[in-house]
């Protein structure tokens, strides 16, 4: 026996019951008086052999006896019975009867039962299943035993392999590897100590070393080297340990699996009831068994985790992690975000959360689109505001700061939200700055930081949700039913507040409902009140219960017949019975129309601390679906002014099938808060690149995609833009544009804000990332920090001659951008700035500017100046037309160069001068070569042989996509034929000032869509008191926008540059003054270059007059255009013709008599007869069919423009079509 060392070995027998293989058994030796045999496996268990104490003599003569049986390997233990120190030994009878019938004869086995019986009689006071044998009955017992067993023992057959086989046979009872084949070994080293291993026979083998065995399919390490051994074995410990896996054992085969990845690495076989070992082809694989360095085997195998890496490559020596840069990048995940554990807030308001929810799909009575919520953290109390958009969050917001400090006499120390650009907003930052709390915001991305809000909404609309379906209430009672569940969250018991609830902790002992609650929808009964009321009226509305008031102690009621709310306290309610029926519901939800505007009745808030209606603030975005434009079944919204309306992105018909009545409000909040599209008119039905070049296709595409940030903060989070930003302060710092100074007592101090944008390449990939520092000059005060300030641009009109010109006569465009053009020039003004935000380096320090800076009033004049100087120093000629256009003429040509601030286009026909000019500019300037023009102040170019083509498409998706009509139904028409606005007529609108910008918008967009010119002159005339009629009008100009976005000029060579015009006049189209109206267009080659729409100053006795003095507009038009081309000696020898279809105002312009119809006109108009004289203008007539100015004067059907566009050269490249 090895004392030091416990190695088992078992033996298998051919007369071994099949169902009973592989019994290992064990003998365990010490130093102590007793030993014990017994069986470590599952196999020894199922023959209930278990543990044997046997004295100290008889060990060698019992381990010979039973070794012999195939059953027996040897380790050392200590004895646990104290019977057993006496010299006997104690084992259940089961053992004795279990090991004599397996193992033993007939005569043997009846032997021992006698001895058993025997020992049990003369030892009766012991326990029945323990019997106690003396050590002269043991040795007869076993010299019996092993009598019998010869027969079997000189009969024995191994089934053992020899050595000389590759194969590995798989040993539970081995403790490790051994082979007797030392070729099989490497890397060998001898035992520090002697050491021996005992085999089932009871012989002690030496181990002669130890090594590592490498074959094709494993690699064994620690293999014990015993000469002579006839077996290669592998131990199940060992292996499974190595390799990290369990092991099987089925009658066929068994199985190893990787106990982490759980997958099968490899398996044994069964030959001659012995299982060979069968690796898995992917367990081990051959091909790397290597020694080169992990990290390169990690990069071969595709940069797998240590753990894996490992086991693909078990050669490999012993490594720790190593950091993987390729792995961080492509592999990086998000952080575990744990749970907040922490208790609430000790003191109210010390933190509030805040969240905005929208848009609904569904428009609310009050117009709501949106709902936000102010959580305490201390008494989780939430305040929940209704609101008709986004950009009223920071009224509220000061609406909820000012109850708080009045009504709590509370300070709010911080305020958590997520990113969203409303509580971003530069005021919003001000304001919280200001009183010293501190603006939490969740990480881009996460919106488990902000938690608490958000999962609140999930209980808000779950009960929403209940309170409407329960009583088949529609959902344009949505935002009621918000306001109801949040005044009744707050007063539930809360498991965080310990049983209390919200309402409990701010207001103890104090009953939570001021009125007995009620069921939500059901129907009410409100009290007439009226004083006209007749004796045989009705004395009670019935209505249709909404809520509660938060100011008054009372209920809120609505009254569909009357489209009027109520507050009352005297109201009778049915609760079991819902106002409408499953059927009304769908019905009303089917054929919800646009908002009518009632007359004005106030609207008291409702319900309590939780649920305010803040008052009625502008809305500037929509998008939400509103139905068909009949009578309405069910009332529109309460009487509020009227704001932006709603887009009807997809109404149904009258005759279309209800929609579905799935509630929007199970959306999930991300779906809801994401950007939607509208599937029924997506903007694919109108956007298309099939018909551009891949080149100016990709252009596009990268300029659709662009997105800036919205603030300062929102940048500085990016390292793109926060780069961007330093290269813009370190570029101010190179220029000295300012010096760093305490502020000056009694000096006004002008405020700064970064603006972004994104510059391309010509082929449309993103150059750089742009953030340029501006100055807010609309605080500077003329006389004190700036005197003059116009600055010349260029004429929109001036652009389009030169495109022209280009495309008639085959010229280049080139593009440059002059970098930081402000900066350049020179400030004689004292003023004084605040540090740019994000950057700001000393306390109390302002920037005493010493150079001009973008956004000041005075930057333009002094950068154009500079300007000017440069390029009149290299030759060119400033325009007498256009002082923006600069010219020179060449022996070989002309160059033109138009600027308009610091965005140059130049072209010419004289290639080398345009380069020398580029050179010239960059030398004075840091300027930017941008290659072919592409796009230029909106405009997108694109160009091809077949011409030039001009469209503001993106500029027109971002109208539709803020306002939020990207995806209505179009229309055909920019305006319905016939419509008269009056100036007086509907309410006003809720917000003018958007209004107004909606308004100049479209002015802008003008420049390349003279199709809408017409109704943009006309809602351009009510921008001081926009009202409903007028914003409807705005919304159709932007559904037609919706039916062509893409739509611009087309310009192509026709071969001449001859200059015409065409002019009319809608005499008294004006409804409310009888004004005319002026329209014309001019064209340079064929090409449309200028037009106009214009209500004239004076009312016109006649037709012939107002045609006359359309006539006069034009003529000045005709005569600059004749002036301009005059200057680049283009201008074509002849007269200019002026097309006219009003015969009368054709022969006063060629005749100088004076009669009643002109004796009153102002003698500046009669200018056409002195250039028809001088032969400069021709008046010839056109008849009204043919007069391309006609779309300029009022409104036509679809066909009319469709024809007219198309002789304007209006087309849309990005047409589907």
């Amino acid at each position: 026996m090895v004392s030091e060392q416990t190695i088992r070995h078992r033996r298998w027998s051919s007369r071994t019951s099949s169902a009973h293989q592989a019994l290992p058994v064990t003998i365990s030796a010490s130093s102590a008086r007793f030993h014990r045999i017994g069986s470590p496996g599952i196999a020894g268990d199922q023959l209930g052999i278990s543990d044997l104490i046997v004295p100290p003599g008889l060990l060698d003569l019992v381990a010979l006896g039973l070794d012999l049986l195939g059953l027996l390997s040897i380790s050392p233990v200590c004895s646990r019975s104290p019977r057993a120190a006496s010299g006997s030994w104690s084992r259940s009878p089961r053992f004795a009867l279990d090991l004599a019938r397996l193992f033993v004869s007939p005569v043997t086995f009846s032997a021992l039962l006698d001895c058993l019986c025997t020992a049990r009689h003369r030892r009766c006071s012991l326990p029945v299943d323990q019997v106690l044998i003396s050590k002269t009955e043991y040795d007869s017992l076993l010299q019996r035993a092993n009598a019998s067993s010869s027969l079997l023992i000189a009969s024995g057959n191994t089934c053992l392999h020899s050595s000389s086989s590759p194969s590995w046979v798989i040993d539970s009872g081995a403790s490790d590897h051994m082979t007797g084949n030392s070729s099989l070994l490497s890397h060998t080293s001898s035992p520090c100590s002697p050491s021996f291993v005992t085999v089932a026979n009871g012989t002690k083998t030496p181990v002669q070393g130890k090594g590592t065995v490498t074959t094709s399919d494993l690699t064994l390490s620690d293999v014990l080297y015993l000469p002579e051994f006839p077996f290669n074995l592998l131990s199940v410990h060992k292996l499974t340990l190595a390799l990290n896996c369990s092991v099987a054992f089925y009658p066929s085969h068994c199985e190893f699996q990787d106990l982490k990845t759980k997958r099968m690495i490899g398996g044994g076989f069964v030959k001659d009831g012995l299982y060979y070992f069968q690796p898995s082809s992917t367990s081990i694989p051959s091909a790397l068994h290597s020694t080169n360095s992990p990290y390169q085997w990690h990069c071969r195998l595709g940069h797998p985790s240590s753990v894996n890496l490992k086991h693909l490559v078990p050669t490999l020596p012993t490594f720790s992690n190593f950091n993987c840069e390729t792995c961080e990048l492509s592999k990086h995940h998000r952080a575990t975000f744990k749970l907040r554990t922490d208790d609430p807030c000790l003191h109210p308001f010390e933190l509030v959360h805040s969240d905005i929810w929208g848009p609904a799909r569904t428009t609310g009575l009050c117009d709501a689109r949106y709902f936000v919520t102010f959580i305490d953290d201390h008494s989780r109390l939430t305040w929940v505001y209704v609101l008709k958009d986004r950009s009223q969050l920071f009224s509220v917001f000061q609406s909820f700061y000012a109850e708080i400090s009045n009504q709590f006499n509370a300070k709010l120390l911080a305020f958590r939200t997520d990113n969203a650009r409303e509580y971003l907003d530069s005021a919003f930052q001000q304001f919280l700055e200001s009183r010293g709390i501190i603006h939490q915001t969740s990480c881009v991305r996460t919106p488990q930081q902000n938690g608490i809000a958000e999962r609140k909404n999930g209980p808000i609309l779950a009960i929403a949700r209940a309170l409407m379906l329960q009583m088949n209430v529609p959902k344009l009672f949505w935002a009621d039913a918000v306001l109801t569940a949040a005044y009744l969250l707050n007063r539930m018991p809360s498991r965080i507040l310990k049983g209390k609830s919200p309402f409990e902790m701010f207001f103890p002992g104090k009953n939570p409902f001021s009125v007995p609650p009620r069921v939500f929808g059901c129907v009410s009964f409100v009290h007439n009140h009226s004083p006209n009321r007749d004796k045989l009226d009705p004395r009670a509305h019935k209505c249709i219960f909404l809520g509660y008031s938060r100011t008054q102690k009372g209920y809120r009621c609505y009254s569909p017949s009357l489209r009027k709310h109520f507050v009352s306290a005297d109201v009778t309610f049915f609760e079991d019975i819902p106002y409408y029926s499953p059927q009304g519901r769908q019905l009303q939800e089917s054929m919800l129309s646009a908002p009518v505007i009632p007359t004005h009745v106030p609207i008291a808030p409702p319900t309590s601390p939780i649920s305010i209606v803040p008052p009625v603030p502008p809305i500037s975005q929509v998008y939400v679906r509103r139905r068909n434009q009949d009578v309405p079944l069910v009332p529109p919204p309460p009487p509020v002014e009227f704001s932006l309306p709603l887009p009807p992105s997809a109404s149904p018909s009258a005759d279309s099938p209800p929609p579905q009545s799935t509630s929007d409000l199970d959306l999930p909040i991300a779906i809801r808060k994401g950007k939607r599209t509208c599937t029924e008119h997506p903007i694919s039905n109108c956007v298309s690149f099939d018909h551009l070049s891949p080149s100016f296709k990709a252009f596009s595409l990268s300029l659709s995609s662009l997105v800036v940030p919205k603030s300062y903060r929102e940048a500085l989070s990016h390292p793109g833009w926060r780069k961007a930003m330093e290269e813009e302060m370190h570029a101010l710092e190179l220029n000295h544009t300012w010096d760093l100074i305490p502020k000056p007592a009694g000096t006004s101090i002008v405020g700064c804000r970064w603006v972004f944008t994104v510059k391309q390449n010509p082929d449309g990939t993103v150059d750089r990332l742009k953030a340029r520092l501006v100055a807010k000059g609309f605080t500077q005060t003329y006389g004190l920090d700036y005197t003059e300030t116009f600055s010349p641009v260029a004429k929109l009109n001036s652009i389009r001659i030169i495109i022209s010109l280009a495309a008639n006569l085959d010229w280049p465009l080139h593009q440059l951008d002059v970098k930081n053009a402000f900066l350049h020039g020179d400030l004689t003004e004292t003023v004084y700035m605040t540090q740019p935000p994000g950057f700001e380096s000393k306390g109390e320090c302002v920037c005493h500017l010493k150079k001009s800076i973008y956004g000041l009033k005075q930057s333009p004049r002094a950068w154009f100046d500079k300007f000017s100087k440069a390029v009149v120093s290299h030759g060119m000629t400033r325009s007498q037309a256009d002082h923006s256009v600069f010219f020179k003429k060449t022996r070989t040509g002309i160059v033109i160069l138009v600027v308009y601030v610091d965005d140059i286009v130049i072209t010419g026909s004289d290639k080398e001068g345009i380069q020398i000019l580029i050179n010239h500019l960059s030398s004075s300037f840091l300027t930017k070569d941008l290659g072919k023009l592409r796009y230029f102040l909106g405009i997108e170019v694109a160009r091809s042989k077949a011409g030039i083509s001009l469209s503001q498409r993106k500029y027109t998706l971002d109208i539709l996509q803020d306002t939020g009509y990207l995806g209505s139904k179009p229309v055909a028409t920019p305006m319905e034929p016939n419509l008269k606005l009056m100036p007086d007529e509907g309410d006003f609108v809720d917000d003018p000032d958007t209004y107004r910008r909606l308004v100049g918008k479209l002015i802008y967009l003008t420049i390349t869509r003279p199709d809408i010119s017409y109704a943009v002159s006309i809602v351009s005339q009510f921008m001081t008191n926009p009202r409903v009629p007028h914003m409807n009008a705005v919304i159709r100009i932007l559904k037609y926008l919706k039916n062509a976005p893409g739509r611009g000029l087309f310009y192509r060579s026709s071969g001449h540059l001859r200059i015409e015009g065409y002019t009319d006049a809608d005499w008294a189209g004006s409804p409310s003054d009888r004004k005319s109206t002026t329209g014309y267009c001019t064209f340079i080659g064929g090409n449309l270059v200028t037009w106009r729409s214009k209500k004239q100053s004076v009312v016109a006795r006649s037709s012939a007059e107002a045609e006359y003095r359309a006539m006069a507009h034009t003529t000045c038009e005709l005569t600059w255009l004749r002036t301009v081309l005059q200057e680049f000696g283009l201008l074509t020898q002849g007269p200019t013709p002026l097309y006219c279809d009003n015969q009368a105002a054709i022969h006063i312009a060629s005749n100088p008599v004076f009669h009643e119809r002109t004796k009153h006109i102002e003698v500046d108009c009669h200018f056409v007869r002195s250039k028809v004289e001088s032969k400069d203008i021709i008046t010839p007539f056109v008849p009204s069919g043919s007069q391309l100015a006609d779309i300029f004067t009022k409104a036509l059907p679809k066909n009319a423009i469709d024809s007219i566009c198309s002789k304007l050269g209006v087309i849309d490249i990005y047409s589907p079509a």
